[in-house]
Protein backbone atom coordinates (compact mmCIF):
# COMPACT_ATOMS: atom_id res chain seq x y z
CA UNK A 1 0.00 0.00 0.00
CA UNK A 2 1.16 3.53 -1.09
CA UNK A 3 2.02 5.83 1.52
CA UNK A 4 -0.36 8.88 1.62
CA UNK A 5 0.31 11.97 0.33
CA UNK A 6 0.70 15.00 2.79
CA UNK A 7 -0.53 18.31 1.79
CA UNK A 8 -0.41 21.71 3.38
CA UNK A 9 -2.76 24.62 1.91
CA UNK A 10 -2.17 27.84 3.54
CA UNK A 11 -5.32 30.16 3.96
CA UNK A 12 -7.62 27.48 3.64
CA UNK A 13 -10.64 28.03 6.19
CA UNK A 14 -12.76 29.63 2.85
CA UNK A 15 -12.72 30.60 -0.35
CA UNK A 16 -10.48 28.96 -2.90
CA UNK A 17 -7.88 27.58 -0.38
CA UNK A 18 -11.19 25.63 1.35
CA UNK A 19 -11.62 24.62 -2.80
CA UNK A 20 -8.38 23.28 -2.73
CA UNK A 21 -8.01 21.72 0.68
CA UNK A 22 -11.31 19.67 -0.75
CA UNK A 23 -10.32 19.12 -3.89
CA UNK A 24 -6.52 17.40 -2.33
CA UNK A 25 -8.65 15.72 0.22
CA UNK A 26 -10.54 14.07 -2.51
CA UNK A 27 -8.04 12.20 -4.16
CA UNK A 28 -7.82 10.21 -0.55
CA UNK A 29 -4.87 12.52 0.25
CA UNK A 30 -4.33 13.99 4.10
CA UNK A 31 -4.57 17.51 4.05
CA UNK A 32 -3.47 20.48 6.19
CA UNK A 33 -5.84 23.09 6.89
CA UNK A 34 -3.77 26.50 7.38
CA UNK A 35 -5.12 29.91 9.05
CA UNK A 36 -4.74 32.09 11.56
CA UNK A 37 -8.45 32.33 12.86
CA UNK A 38 -9.09 29.40 15.23
CA UNK A 39 -12.68 29.21 14.84
CA UNK A 40 -13.17 29.24 11.07
CA UNK A 41 -10.38 27.18 10.65
CA UNK A 42 -11.91 24.34 13.52
CA UNK A 43 -15.25 24.87 11.30
CA UNK A 44 -13.29 24.40 8.12
CA UNK A 45 -11.79 20.91 9.13
CA UNK A 46 -15.30 19.88 10.54
CA UNK A 47 -16.67 20.70 7.47
CA UNK A 48 -13.91 18.83 5.43
CA UNK A 49 -14.42 15.88 7.34
CA UNK A 50 -17.68 15.56 7.48
CA UNK A 51 -17.42 15.61 3.51
CA UNK A 52 -14.83 12.58 4.20
CA UNK A 53 -11.37 14.37 3.23
CA UNK A 54 -8.68 13.40 6.15
CA UNK A 55 -8.46 17.17 6.93
CA UNK A 56 -6.11 18.14 9.88
CA UNK A 57 -5.91 21.68 11.68
CA UNK A 58 -2.54 23.89 11.50
CA UNK A 59 -2.81 27.26 13.09
CA UNK A 60 -0.62 29.27 10.70
CA UNK A 61 -0.14 33.19 10.54
CA UNK A 62 1.62 33.47 7.53
CA UNK A 63 3.47 37.05 8.81
CA UNK A 64 5.02 35.73 12.06
CA UNK A 65 8.31 33.79 12.27
CA UNK A 66 7.21 31.89 15.29
CA UNK A 67 3.53 30.73 14.06
CA UNK A 68 5.23 29.24 11.02
CA UNK A 69 8.11 27.67 12.93
CA UNK A 70 5.19 25.39 14.92
CA UNK A 71 3.43 24.65 11.96
CA UNK A 72 6.43 23.32 10.63
CA UNK A 73 7.28 21.42 13.72
CA UNK A 74 3.50 20.19 13.96
CA UNK A 75 4.15 18.72 10.72
CA UNK A 76 7.37 17.23 11.26
CA UNK A 77 6.39 15.89 14.69
CA UNK A 78 3.27 14.04 13.13
CA UNK A 79 4.59 13.23 9.96
CA UNK A 80 8.01 13.64 9.23
CA UNK A 81 7.77 15.21 5.94
CA UNK A 82 5.70 16.96 3.35
CA UNK A 83 4.64 16.20 -0.16
CA UNK A 84 2.81 19.38 -1.47
CA UNK A 85 2.42 22.55 0.02
CA UNK A 86 0.26 25.36 -1.93
CA UNK A 87 0.73 28.74 -0.94
CA UNK A 88 -2.87 30.50 -0.72
CA UNK A 89 -3.23 33.23 1.87
CA UNK A 90 -3.68 36.50 0.42
CA UNK A 91 -4.69 39.89 1.18
CA UNK A 92 -5.97 42.42 -1.47
CA UNK A 93 -4.79 45.49 0.73
CA UNK A 94 -6.86 48.42 1.74
CA UNK A 95 -8.42 50.61 -1.05
CA UNK A 96 -7.79 53.05 -3.09
CA UNK A 97 -4.75 51.91 -4.32
CA UNK A 98 -3.69 55.01 -6.56
CA UNK A 99 0.17 55.13 -6.61
CA UNK A 100 -0.02 58.79 -5.80
CA UNK A 101 -1.91 58.75 -2.98
CA UNK A 102 -1.29 55.28 -1.23
CA UNK A 103 -0.80 55.18 1.76
CA UNK A 104 3.17 52.80 2.01
CA UNK A 105 1.59 50.84 4.70
CA UNK A 106 -0.89 49.57 2.39
CA UNK A 107 1.92 48.47 0.28
CA UNK A 108 3.95 47.11 3.04
CA UNK A 109 0.67 45.16 4.50
CA UNK A 110 0.50 43.36 1.14
CA UNK A 111 4.06 42.57 0.44
CA UNK A 112 4.44 40.82 4.09
CA UNK A 113 1.56 38.84 3.45
CA UNK A 114 1.54 37.91 -0.02
CA UNK A 115 5.25 37.78 -0.66
CA UNK A 116 7.31 37.24 2.49
CA UNK A 117 4.88 35.20 4.05
CA UNK A 118 4.96 32.63 0.77
CA UNK A 119 9.01 33.21 1.49
CA UNK A 120 8.55 32.53 5.04
CA UNK A 121 6.19 29.20 4.99
CA UNK A 122 8.68 27.84 1.69
CA UNK A 123 12.09 27.92 3.68
CA UNK A 124 10.16 26.07 6.69
CA UNK A 125 8.61 23.84 5.12
CA UNK A 126 11.75 23.22 2.34
CA UNK A 127 13.49 20.58 5.06
CA UNK A 128 10.03 18.76 4.88
CA UNK A 129 9.34 18.60 1.26
CA UNK A 130 12.71 17.25 0.49
CA UNK A 131 12.25 14.26 2.35
CA UNK A 132 9.28 13.71 -0.28
CA UNK A 133 9.84 11.54 -3.60
CA UNK A 134 7.72 13.43 -5.43
CA UNK A 135 7.49 17.11 -3.89
CA UNK A 136 5.68 20.36 -4.78
CA UNK A 137 4.83 23.79 -4.21
CA UNK A 138 2.18 25.92 -6.06
CA UNK A 139 2.21 29.21 -5.47
CA UNK A 140 -1.58 31.15 -5.94
CA UNK A 141 -1.04 34.30 -7.99
CA UNK A 142 -2.96 36.09 -10.35
CA UNK A 143 -2.86 37.68 -14.17
CA UNK A 144 -2.78 41.08 -12.53
CA UNK A 145 0.69 40.67 -11.35
CA UNK A 146 1.58 39.54 -15.46
CA UNK A 147 3.85 42.34 -16.71
CA UNK A 148 2.96 41.35 -19.96
CA UNK A 149 -0.79 41.60 -19.31
CA UNK A 150 -0.50 44.76 -17.46
CA UNK A 151 1.72 46.42 -20.97
CA UNK A 152 -0.94 44.92 -23.55
CA UNK A 153 -3.26 47.37 -24.55
CA UNK A 154 -6.92 46.38 -24.32
CA UNK A 155 -6.05 43.09 -21.55
CA UNK A 156 -8.41 43.02 -18.79
CA UNK A 157 -6.19 43.04 -16.10
CA UNK A 158 -8.24 44.86 -13.27
CA UNK A 159 -8.53 48.53 -11.31
CA UNK A 160 -4.99 50.38 -10.74
CA UNK A 161 -3.42 48.63 -7.31
CA UNK A 162 -0.14 49.68 -6.56
CA UNK A 163 -0.11 47.26 -3.39
CA UNK A 164 -1.91 44.21 -4.47
CA UNK A 165 -1.22 43.39 -8.53
CA UNK A 166 2.71 44.68 -7.83
CA UNK A 167 2.68 41.83 -4.60
CA UNK A 168 1.80 39.16 -7.24
CA UNK A 169 4.56 41.19 -9.46
CA UNK A 170 7.16 40.26 -6.54
CA UNK A 171 5.43 36.67 -6.10
CA UNK A 172 5.94 35.54 -9.58
CA UNK A 173 9.64 37.07 -9.53
CA UNK A 174 10.45 34.76 -6.35
CA UNK A 175 8.74 31.86 -8.24
CA UNK A 176 10.89 32.07 -11.22
CA UNK A 177 14.02 32.52 -8.54
CA UNK A 178 13.21 29.41 -6.56
CA UNK A 179 12.29 27.57 -8.86
CA UNK A 180 16.62 28.09 -10.31
CA UNK A 181 17.83 27.41 -7.07
CA UNK A 182 16.07 24.13 -6.85
CA UNK A 183 16.53 23.01 -10.72
CA UNK A 184 19.07 20.17 -9.37
CA UNK A 185 16.46 18.76 -7.24
CA UNK A 186 12.71 16.96 -7.56
CA UNK A 187 11.05 20.37 -6.29
CA UNK A 188 8.75 21.59 -9.00
CA UNK A 189 7.62 24.84 -7.85
CA UNK A 190 5.22 27.01 -10.22
CA UNK A 191 2.49 29.90 -10.00
CA UNK A 192 -0.77 29.26 -10.37
CA UNK A 193 -4.04 32.49 -11.55
CA UNK A 194 -7.72 30.86 -9.91
CA UNK A 195 -8.98 33.81 -12.39
CA UNK A 196 -11.51 36.10 -11.03
CA UNK A 197 -13.70 33.92 -8.15
CA UNK A 198 -16.19 35.33 -6.28
CA UNK A 199 -14.56 35.49 -2.83
CA UNK A 200 -14.82 37.99 0.34
CA UNK A 201 -11.07 39.27 -1.53
CA UNK A 202 -13.04 40.99 -3.99
CA UNK A 203 -16.67 41.52 -2.28
CA UNK A 204 -17.96 38.48 -3.41
CA UNK A 205 -17.98 40.17 -7.46
CA UNK A 206 -15.68 37.60 -9.10
CA UNK A 207 -17.21 35.31 -12.21
CA UNK A 208 -15.97 32.13 -11.25
CA UNK A 209 -16.74 30.26 -8.20
CA UNK A 210 -13.46 29.60 -5.86
CA UNK A 211 -14.22 25.34 -6.65
CA UNK A 212 -13.12 26.45 -10.51
CA UNK A 213 -10.43 29.10 -9.24
CA UNK A 214 -9.20 25.49 -7.02
CA UNK A 215 -8.85 23.31 -9.93
CA UNK A 216 -5.31 24.54 -11.58
CA UNK A 217 -3.80 24.49 -8.18
CA UNK A 218 -5.02 20.97 -7.84
CA UNK A 219 -3.64 20.54 -10.99
CA UNK A 220 -0.15 21.78 -10.52
CA UNK A 221 -0.13 20.32 -7.27
CA UNK A 222 -0.53 16.63 -9.04
CA UNK A 223 2.01 17.30 -11.55
CA UNK A 224 4.34 13.96 -13.08
CA UNK A 225 7.59 13.82 -12.42
CA UNK A 226 8.78 15.13 -15.56
CA UNK A 227 6.43 18.28 -15.44
CA UNK A 228 7.02 21.69 -15.93
CA UNK A 229 8.51 23.98 -13.04
CA UNK A 230 9.51 28.05 -12.88
CA UNK A 231 6.23 28.59 -14.86
CA UNK A 232 2.93 30.19 -14.74
CA UNK A 233 0.01 28.76 -15.29
CA UNK A 234 -3.90 29.15 -15.48
CA UNK A 235 -6.83 27.05 -17.00
CA UNK A 236 -5.99 27.68 -20.57
CA UNK A 237 -2.35 26.92 -20.26
CA UNK A 238 0.52 29.30 -19.55
CA UNK A 239 0.25 32.77 -18.39
CA UNK A 240 3.11 35.10 -19.48
CA UNK A 241 5.24 36.40 -17.03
Amino acid sequence: MSEQTIALVTGANKGIGYEIAAGLGALGWKVGVGARNEERRESAVEKLRAGGVDAFAVSLDVTGDASVSAAAGLIEDRFGRLDVLVNNAAITGDAPQMPTTVDVATVRAAVETNVLGVIRVTNAMLPLLRRSGSPRIVNMSSSVGSLTLQTTPGAETGPISVAYAPSKSFLNSVTVQYAKELRDTNILINAACPGYCATDLNGFRGVRTPQQGAAIAIRLATLPDDGPTGSFFDDAGEVPW
